[in-house]
């Protein structure tokens, strides 16, 4: 897969496939309800596994996504599983999406999130679970720099900075 990732001034990752910018498309609603889908796939994970373990290299990496400390980078020094109620992660995907012009459903959203974490949860390869020697931190009612903060206390108490 002709995938490229390069960082762009303003500190955001872009993404290409054959040589197309997709960074914009890969993160819609559409896209994420994609993702979803075929990550059920047995191959497709397969096929993934290796290419994402790729990315680690000195002196680190910060990655998510619901199975990097439970499949792909289960021997990671620190991790954490951040986590949110379904309604406020649809309440602040809905002000990121305003923000940018789109008109969306919060009650749309609400669902479509509801089901992406049922079907994560219950899919058989990598469900979405924590991992047991995660941290795990619910910012439902936490502030950002809140939420900061703490994971930074946990990164300096391991002395990874």
């Amino acid at each position: 897969l002709d995938v490229t990732f390069c960082l762009a001034a303003n500190g955001e990752v872009l993404v290409a496939c054959k040589g197309v910018d997709v960074s914009a498309a890969i993160r819609t609603e559409e896209g994420g309800r994609g993702a979803s889908t075929v990550a059920a796939i047995p191959a497709v994970r397969a096929a993934l596994l290796q290419r994402q373990r790729e990315f680690r290299q000195p002196p680190g990496l910060v990655a998510d996504g619901r199975d990097m400390g439970t499949v792909v980078f289960s021997d990671a020094t620190l991790k954490f599983f951040l986590t949110a109620s379904a309604s406020e992660r649809a309440e602040r995907r809905y002000k990121q999406l305003m923000a940018k012009g789109e008109s969306v459903s919060l009650a749309r959203l609400l669902e479509d999130i509801r089901e992406r974490d049922d079907r994560d949860r219950s899919r058989q390869i990598s469900p979405l679970v924590p991992a047991e020697d995660a941290i795990v931190i619910d910012s439902s009612a936490t502030p950002i720099l809140d939420v900061f903060a703490r994971v930074m206390h946990e990164v300096k108490k391991k002395g990874l900075i």
